[in-house]
């Protein structure tokens, strides 16, 4: 059973002041939809397992690999059989300018199976059973040596993304080095401005493109529209601040980047799967909120 459910909010304990946590489970179970601020890797050991996230439904076979990103809402239905369960402190990835590459991966759930890409399903496997074995060993270095796994595993999924990007923009390596240089750059304007509004002129500019060419390349690039990036991006700033009880929604709206509360609500709803009221209900009823570190002060002037 989830061990610490409010609404559905879970709250993650890592044991001995860890920053992961690792379920060998075997219990036939049925988990209710819930969410929590980890990242969550799920790999059926024996027998095949479901994942429902949002309106999707996953079906997994053995040794498939599931990534659930933070605030994704998602039911473990009952099933008998082993599995992998995974869970990892946002904590350890965000902030870390070396790690903004991989961050996309994040934005919805990820399935890796042999018929995606054999190579990638083998590595997954071995990063799994990798962190496994680490989880249970005695030494000073082994949530070191989980730290490398994972990194291992975020880089091989969002390799193979890029490489899909790449098939899908029909573009040779030298080109997509081009695109990675330049949408990298777009990425960082919009993590740094998401506060303020965000034109579609503004981003084509500082990609080189025309309004028309650089939407359709962002899509192909980034799985999702530029919009939809945005959004997502005020959405987690959001997310932070509402952890304030002393911010109201509306000015968290506000600091979010966001032109109104229909608009926040709205689109807050659609990507968590519930209103920011609810979402900062079911914060405080854990009797635990965190500081909101990654959410901002006040609105700085929009940096170029």
């Amino acid at each position: 059973m989830i061990k610490n459910l409010s609404g559905e909010y879970e709250t993650v304990e890592y044991e001995n002041k860890r920053f992961v946590m690792l379920y060998d489970n075997v219990e036939t179970e049925y988990y209710p939809t819930h969410w929590h601020t980890a990242v969550e890797i799920i790999m059926p050991l024996e027998n095949d397992f479901t994942v429902l996230t949002g309106d999707k439904q996953f079906n997994l076979r053995e040794r498939d690999v599931i990534i659930i990103p933070p605030g994704e809402l998602h039911t473990l239905p009952e099933y008998p059989g082993r599995r992998i369960i995974f869970q990892c402190s946002q904590d350890v990835l965000n902030g870390n300018p070396a790690l903004e590459a991989i961050m996309p991966l994040f934005n919805s759930t990820f399935v890796i199976t042999p018929e995606l890409d054999r190579e990638l399903s083998l590595r997954a496997q071995r990063c799994m059973l990798n962190i496994y074995t680490h989880y249970y060993e005695e030494s000073a270095i082994s949530d070191v040596r989980i730290y490398a796994d994972l990194i291992d595993l975020l880089v091989a999924v969002r390799e193979q993304q890029l490489h899909q990007a790449m098939h899908t923009m029909s573009a040779d390596k030298d080109k997509m080095l081009q695109y990675n240089e330049k949408f990298q750059q777009v990425l960082k304007y919009i993590d740094q401005n998401y506060m303020y509004e965000i034109s579609l002129d503004t981003l084509a500019d500082i990609a080189g493109y025309s309004k028309f060419h650089f939407s359709r390349l962002f899509k192909q690039y980034n799985a999702m529209s530029y919009l939809q990036y945005i959004n997502i991006r005020r959405t987690r700033a959001a997310e932070a601040l509402l952890l304030d009880p002393t911010i109201p929604i509306t000015e968290v709206a506000m600091r979010a980047g966001f032109t109104s509360l229909s608009t926040f609500n709205r689109i807050f709803k659609e990507i968590k799967h519930c209103t920011p009221s609810n979402f900062q209900r079911m914060y405080r009823s854990t009797g635990d909120v965190p500081p909101p570190e990654h959410a901002p002060a006040q609105r700085p002037a929009p940096r170029t």
